[in-house]
């Protein structure tokens, strides 16, 4: 993203906005919370309409299917690390069976984020067109 002017000073806009938003919702019960609050979402809304005024200047983006197997492929073995860390803990109380489970749970997601869902993604990229 912000490849141009405009792009670059909208997504500043969304950043700095939902910034600003997660400071008022940490803060809600404060004036100065709810203020945050109500500038942060004005901001993230404004950053929205930007985003649409200037997706007409961005050109044809050709559309090629990726392989849905591989994508979900990638996504059930993130989900599935994530799922092995987070019953690991609950299955063993000693300290090496949970940083053996934890380990297997993060090389697993990590394949999937790291391995498979970029093979997926650049199986059918626009510059192999």
């Amino acid at each position: 993203m912000a490849a141009t002017k405009s792009q670059g000073r909208t997504f500043t806009a969304f950043v700095v906005g939902v910034t600003v938003v997660a400071a008022g919702l940490s803060t809600v019960g404060t004036g100065l919370g709810k203020l945050a609050l109500i500038v942060g979402l004005a901001l993230t809304a404004g950053s929205f309409i930007g985003f649409l005024r200037i997706k007409p200047f961005e050109g044809d983006v050709p559309i090629i299917a990726t392989p849905a197997p591989l994508k979900l492929l990638g996504l059930a073995l993130a989900i599935g690390g994530w799922l092995i860390v987070l019953f690991g803990l609950h299955l063993t109380a000693s300290v090496p069976g949970r940083m053996i489970t934890t380990l297997i749970g993060i090389v697993l997601a990590l394949s999937g984020i790291l391995g498979v869902l970029p093979f997926a993604a650049n199986k059918n990229a626009i510059w192999k067109a």
